[in-house]
């Protein structure tokens, strides 16, 4: 099924930290409509895509009106006036008028735009849902992921002293997508009210978590612990787990020196800390806990918890097909994380989950700090199966956009399956 593309144009909007970004708006043959939008992170990895800003005073030098021109002008020459067959086709175009191996030239920005509202172009074609296109064009099996509701914020996403970035509660005990939702927002309240009855301020970070001032990533997870058990839940492994995103990068340096909440320890010291954290608390999950640069830490971890904790990568592997097969051979995680504007296309997305899943590694959908109402990432994590994904806490518009989507495609499914793929292979 081939598309055909009339018209392209393109609007600087802000996102959700009130940062310009772009939205495109791809014009088909038949007279539909479609857009893609792109997101932005505050916490990113050395290798991933580069998006492209103005510079100068207006936004801070944060603005894109030269990435909207490219797109109203040399890249919608590109795009209109002739048939696309494939996604990889629009993409390998993006990929020849950038003629870089980041982007750095047309901007990640407006790739993944371009790429994601392509995509919904060609799902409208085949007259399917896109989550139903991306799990036939990948072969994959369509599953309803586990969501991971980030509850507290620290690190580069928020004004207070904790070090970890981002703490989660992931219901992986519910029977369905629904109940996980519910789950997700009982916690929530929960502990809202449980850091109000502790004087905690309960303002929040970039992705709708509570900033709570505290220092030592211990206390953060024993009040999810305490939050989860006031909710009506048990905290476990089996029922409703804790997954952590230290963002190692954020405090952290190549050659293995970390600083949590106080003094900085070796890297020995930072493996056994993280050693007690995982013994002492249902995590299940634990993303760029060294960083990216020191792969010694990251093998030990891996090797040590890697058979009951999945170890994630992302700033590690910014959602490379190739740094996802290097990382696997050299025994450096278990799982990685997705994020399309990380690698600039669609295409570029499928590869690194097919790398991923030829490794043996498993996969989490992510979304950016720096986001939209698009809801891209919620069809992906669907159409591609993985069975997990990251979109903030269950609040703000943004974040909670993700989440309403795969409800909707859960009520307009039944019997699609909902769960981590592990748990399916127990039952």
């Amino acid at each position: 099924m081939t598309i055909t593309i009339s018209g392209v144009d393109a609007l600087q909007i802000l996102d959700s930290r009130g940062r310009p970004t772009v939205q495109v708006t791809l014009a088909l043959d038949d007279g539909a409509r479609v857009d893609g939008f792109a997101p932005s992170g505050a916490s990113t990895g050395e290798h991933e895509a580069v998006e492209r800003r103005d510079g100068g005073t207006a936004f801070g030098g944060a603005g894109v009106s030269q990435v909207v021109d490219d797109l109203r002008g040399r890249i919608a020459e590109g795009l209109t006036g002739h048939p696309w067959a494939t996604i990889g086709e629009v993409d390998a175009l993006l990929r020849d008028l950038d003629g870089t191996e980041t982007f750095a030239a047309i901007g990640s920005n407006a790739a993944v735009a371009v790429s994601t509202a392509a995509a919904r172009a060609f799902a409208h074609a085949a007259g399917v849902p896109l989550w139903r296109w991306i799990a036939d064009l990948t072969g994959a099996s369509p599953r309803l992921p586990v969501p991971h509701f980030n509850v507290i914020n620290g690190g580069a996403h928020a004004p207070n002293a904790l070090a970890f970035q981002e703490f989660m509660v992931a219901p992986v005990g519910a029977a369905t997508f629904a109940d996980a939702l519910r789950t997700g927002a009982e916690v929530y309240a929960a502990l809202r009210a449980r850091l109000q009855h502790a004087g905690h301020q309960i303002g929040v970070g970039d992705e709708g978590g509570f900033a709570p001032d505290v220092h030592a990533p211990e206390r953060a997870l024993h009040l999810l612990v305490d939050a989860i058990g006031d909710a009506g839940y048990t905290a476990g492994v089996d029922d409703v787990a804790i997954a952590m995103d230290p963002a190692a990068n954020g405090f952290g340096t190549p050659g293995g020196a970390y600083t949590v909440d106080g003094p900085p320890l070796p890297r020995a010291g930072m493996l056994e800390r993280y050693a007690g954290m995982l013994r002492d608390f249902p995590v299940r999950s634990i993303e760029d806990p060294f960083h990216e640069g020191d792969a010694e830490s990251w093998q030990a971890l891996t090797a040590r918890v890697g058979n009951r904790v999945q170890v994630v990568g992302d700033d590690l592997f910014v959602t490379s097909a190739e740094r996802i097969a290097d990382g696997a051979a050299h025994g450096l995680a278990t799982a990685a994380l997705i994020k399309p504007n990380q690698c600039g296309t669609v295409t570029g997305t499928f590869e690194a989950v097919a790398a991923a899943g030829a490794h043996g590694l498993g996969a989490m959908v992510s979304h950016r700090s720096g986001e939209t109402v698009d809801t891209f990432i919620a069809d992906l994590a669907v159409g591609i199966g993985v069975g997990q994904l990251k979109s903030g806490a269950p609040a703000r518009g943004e974040r909670v956009a993700k989440y309403n989507r795969l409800a909707q495609i859960e009520a307009r499914n039944p019997g699609l399956p909902y769960g981590l793929p592990e748990q399916a292979a127990r039952r």
